[in-house]
């Protein structure tokens, strides 16, 4: 028998933007897996029950809030730091496969006593939730994808290299310059360290500069090989469930992501049941560079299949 341990329930207040002064249950544990490892899951706010899947893989989701918290208003938003990352730590990271992504969830799933899933799954966790529609189609109510990662085709090298290319950009170098030279090394070592994060994830960006103040996050490499390398000639398959999945699925994609616009594309076409959204002033991080656009679709879906 699957059991939660180490559960604690924290009333808390959210302080900052449009959370501040929302009251918010969290339910904070280790839940135990058939395997022996355990997740870290985290809930908030109240109302029909919404999964949201961090991207990685290998990360965790506290860099999704507080931004994915305002729908806490609306809804009970279930997050958990997926195999091998953030506070779900395993022994053995580098045997991780997508498989067992998939599992996990359905673990959850039954776990939380959720008869259909509404999933949000954002970079890779956008990807994850395709590969759990596809694996159990009838457990799943509905899909939203926010700059979903690819899952087949050239386009996640050619991901890799643009990010690699905007990285080594005029404006990211001329960032670094003036990080060195502002002295902040010596100053304000916290403060230096978050400006190396920022530039380290500016090339996800429309505009570089807003990387500043970036949710900060750690990702485990051997899970996130571990995981691509899993998925390795899997592309054909996964289209051809796809194109028989009957989940109305909403893709939310920006104009100018490092992931090729092709994409989202492609797999709107693929679905039978998609429509595609593309977000004509955001890069990679569209929950944060068109807040009020992106949160506006998302909020307008769920409200279809939560009548």
């Amino acid at each position: 028998m699957r059991k939660t341990r180490a559960t604690v329930w924290i009333l808390v207040v959210i302080a900052g933007g449009k959370l501040e002064g929302i009251a918010s249950k969290f339910n904070v544990g280790k839940l135990d897996l058939a395997s022996g490892s355990g997740l870290f899951v985290k809930e908030i706010g109240s109302g029909p029950p919404v999964i949201v899947l961090h991207g990685g893989p290998g990360a965790q989701h506290d860099y999704l809030l507080p931004a994915f918290g305002r729908l806490a208003d609306e809804f009970h938003l279930h997050f958990y730091d997926q195999r091998g990352g953030g506070r779900s730590q395993i022994s053995d990271p580098h045997k991780i496969e997508w498989r067992d992504h998939v599992a996990d969830l359905e673990v959850l799933r039954k776990e939380w006593g959720i008869d259909h899933l509404l999933l949000v799954g954002y970079s890779w966790g956008g990807l994850l939730a395709l590969l759990h529609a596809a694996e159990y189609p009838s457990n799943v109510k509905a899909l939203i994808l926010v700059a979903p990662a690819a899952g087949w085709g050239d386009y996640h090298r050619r991901f890799k290299e643009e990010l690699g290319r905007r990285g080594r950009s005029e404006a990211v170098h001329r960032m670094r310059a003036e990080l060195e030279a502002s002295g902040l090394r010596h100053s304000d070592p916290a403060l230096y360290k978050q400006r190396r994060f920022d530039l380290n994830v500016a090339g996800y960006y429309m505009n570089p500069e807003d990387a500043y103040g970036s949710e900060t996050f750690v990702v485990q490499m051997q899970a996130q090989q571990a995981t691509w390398a899993s998925l390795r000639g899997h592309g054909p398959e996964l289209k051809s469930r796809l194109q028989r999945l009957q989940v109305p699925t909403l893709i939310l994609h920006g104009r100018h992501d490092p992931i090729p616009l092709e994409w989202p594309k492609e797999l709107a076409s693929v679905l039978p049941d998609a429509r595609l959204v593309v977000l004509e002033h955001s890069a990679h991080v569209p929950y944060a560079e068109e807040a009020e656009e992106t949160f506006g679709q998302i909020r307008r879906f769920l409200r279809e299949y939560t009548k």
